[in-house]
């Protein structure tokens, strides 16, 4: 029987990239990608050990930004783009801890949905 020899991966620098926080009333969420959206690391308050209302707080939000960026240390990554999606506590938190953890923010998006006409309203009550 011959014995195959397996290629060593080729780790993939990525310098530049995006990083995108979901920040809900329950929890927040970041993910942290390459240009094309495809995903290095990503970090959420309920992996970080999180529970119920603790999950929302800017001092989660802080400690799952840190987790992220550690898992990024091999691909290099220096500079992002930050796109932001709800309205949680965790917003602002995670821009600023990102700052402060090395990497460079290069521009700040927000992309949370706001309906243009709303629901339906409900039929007026008959009395």
């Amino acid at each position: 029987m011959k014995a195959v020899k397996s290629r060593k991966k080729v780790k993939k620098v990525v310098k530049k990239g995006q990083a995108h926080i979901q920040a809900t009333y329950n929890n927040t969420i970041i993910t942290l990608t390459d240009q094309q959206g495809n995903v290095l690391a990503w970090s959420s308050a309920g992996v970080n050990g999180f529970k119920g209302a603790k999950k929302s707080t800017p001092y989660a939000a802080g400690i799952i930004v840190r987790n992220a960026v550690e898992k990024t240390k091999d691909f290099g990554l220096t500079d992002v783009d930050v796109f932001v999606k709800g309205v949680g506590a965790g917003r602002e938190a995670a821009i600023r801890s990102l700052h402060s953890s090395g990497i460079n923010v290069s521009s700040i998006k927000d992309m949370t949905p706001i309906p243009h006409n709303g629901c339906r309203p409900k039929k007026p009550r008959r009395v």
